[in-house]
């Protein structure tokens, strides 16, 4: 989980930086991080998206507008049975 900061009116930023250096800062209403940091721990594997608009430009990156976060769990995936040859 990315570490957050307090902001004003109940809200948490995080900042998330992409595979570019891009960096996107985003403010979560508090309740909703709280809860995805409960999902996260509730899960063996999990992921996560930040929903939102695109805002302005900043020195190195963007701000999210109107952000969300969701937590997921990532199923495992079973390795696939080898085909039998019945000749």
């Amino acid at each position: 989980m990315p570490q957050v900061k307090p902001a004003e009116n109940k809200k948490v930023e995080i900042t998330l930086t992409d595979q570019n250096g891009v960096v996107f800062t985003a403010l979560i209403n508090a309740k909703s991080w709280r809860k995805a940091e409960a999902d996260a721990a509730n899960f063996s594997e999990w992921g996560g998206a930040v929903s939102g608009k695109l805002g302005q430009r900043t020195a190195d990156g963007f701000e999210v507008v109107e952000a969300g976060v969701r937590i997921f769990e990532k199923k495992s995936k079973e390795p696939a049975a080898e085909a039998v040859s019945t000749s």
